[in-house]
């Protein structure tokens, strides 16, 4: 997807704002945001507390407790034959479809923070590493 028709499935004319670094990245309301590749979506990330609630097999991705969610995660891998990467910041992916789970600190405790991401981001150390690494609300 081009950032504009990112903006007319989120039902917005514009982001919030667009922020430099080494992606094009936009910040859309209710915490989401888009990261662009060559100005196509490569990614998008939603804020564990502000961010709309998104289910994997029932598991509430965004805002839940990191050690439940890693457990979550490598439960249904197992049960579906997902491949799992462990990323040096302690988040996990299941790479074959297409999802990172981070975490991101609010006031005292850490939550889930979902990613979906391309493959080729995740893929890639140097793209997969720098992933919303640029400061996260809290």
């Amino acid at each position: 997807m081009s950032p504009a028709e990112v903006a007319e499935a989120l039902q917005v004319s514009e982001p919030q704002a667009r922020v430099g670094g080494p992606y094009g990245q936009e910040h859309f309301p209710d915490g989401v945001k888009a990261f662009y590749d060559a100005g196509r979506l490569a990614c998008v990330a939603l804020d564990a507390v502000a961010g709309p609630q998104v289910y994997l097999a029932g598991f509430p991705l965004a805002g839940s407790d990191p050690a439940q969610g890693h457990q979550f995660l490598l439960d249904h891998a197992a049960q579906h034959g997902n491949w799992v990467l462990h990323t040096p910041d302690e988040s996990l992916s299941l790479t074959d479809i297409g999802f990172l789970l981070r975490s991101q600190r609010v006031g005292e405790v850490r939550l889930t923070r979902p990613l979906f991401v391309k493959e080729e981001w995740l893929d890639s150390q140097y793209d997969r590493d720098h992933l919303l690494l640029e400061g996260v609300s809290g």
